[in-house]
This record gives structure tokens, sequence and C-alpha cells, in this order.
């Protein structure tokens, strides 16, 4: 693996970056995260999150140390990722309905509306936004990236890690990758 490249996990919020993140970092990469949102029912194993990666637009800074790391990145935000570095983004894909079903246990559990937006319509902005983001990554001469399905991971993940492992060089230790996963969190199958 490039260590001057930086490794982006991406992807639509509830996607299973966090669990991407875990898996990384198993294999033996540094993950870049700062601990401040800690693990909930939502996420039992951590959120892998960065605060700064939120202040992107504005604040750069921290990239020189996201060097040779892997950092959890919400899709919309890789448009403000400068062109100064090369990136290795793996995306994470899953089906839209557990997506869905995700975010709105979340909202429940947080005692927050669920309802702001239907469904239908939620699904019809992250479909738009995956399409504009596809195409804006693929004229962006400083990012390789590798697509990897949620739930194949599930159900396949030895061979999602073996793909995952060649797009990063050979680096990772798979089968701590995949001892990572835990089947009984897998809990909006739809």
């Amino acid at each position: 693996m490039n260590r001057e490249s930086i490794t982006i996990v991406s992807g639509l919020p509830r996607s299973g970056t966090s669990m991407m993140m875990k898996m990384l970092e198993a294999g033996g990469m540094q993950a870049l995260t700062d601990n401040i949102r800690t693990a909930d029912e939502d996420n039992p194993k951590g959120y892998y999150e960065f605060e700064q990666v939120k202040q992107i637009e504005h604040d750069q800074s921290w990239l020189q140390d996201a060097r040779g790391k892997a950092v959890k990145m919400i899709s919309a935000l890789l448009k403000h990722l400068p062109s100064n570095y090369t990136y290795k983004v793996i995306f994470i894909r899953r089906k839209m309905e557990e997506i869905l079903a995700s975010q709105n246990q979340m909202l429940v559990r947080r005692e927050k509306a669920s309802d702001a937006v239907d469904d239908e319509k939620m699904a019809a902005l992250f479909r738009l936004h995956l399409q504009q983001v596809t195409a804006w990554v693929t004229k962006q001469p400083n990012f390789d990236i590798i697509y990897v399905n949620y739930n194949e991971i599930l159900q396949n993940p030895v061979e999602q890690m073996s793909k995952i492992n060649q797009f990063l060089g050979h680096t990772l230790d798979t089968e701590n990758m995949a001892g990572v996963i835990d089947q009984a969190l897998y809990r909006q199958r739809k």
C-alpha cells in the first residue's frame, strides 16, 4: 500500500462504514479516529469517527496526518477533498431499505421524528446523490475507488476481504478482518 495515500471509507450514513473501519483496523491498518463519539446501541462496536472530517470544507490541515491511515467520511463530503493528496476510497453500498430502516430506528432511539421525509422520497434523494457522487469520483485523477456491498460482505466475507486487500496492496490480515463481522448486529435485514 502506498503510505502517502489516504484510505477513505465512505458511503451513505448507516451503510456499514463503521464496520469497514473496524475491519481495516483488525487487518492492520491504522484508523484515524478521535473516539469523541462513543459506542452506543446503534453502533455497539464504535463509530470510528474523526470530528475534523466534518469541517473538511474549511479545515484540511488534518489530512497530512491521515496519510497511510484509514478515515471515515460520508459520501457528501468527498467533493471537498483537495487534489494535492491521493485517495484510496472504499465505498460501501447497502440495500436502500436497510439503510432507511437503520436510520429510522436510530431516530426512534434518540426520540427524534423519523417521518420528516418519507422513505420513498429519501430513497430517491439518496439514489440521486449516489449517482452524482459516482459520476464526480470517476473524473478525479487522484481517486482510486472500489465499491463494496455491505450485504455481500456478510454473505461472503472471505471473497470481499480478498478484494479489499488486493485494492490496498495486499498488506492486510484478511482473516482478522473477517473475524470482525458480527452477524448479530445485522438487525435491519430486508
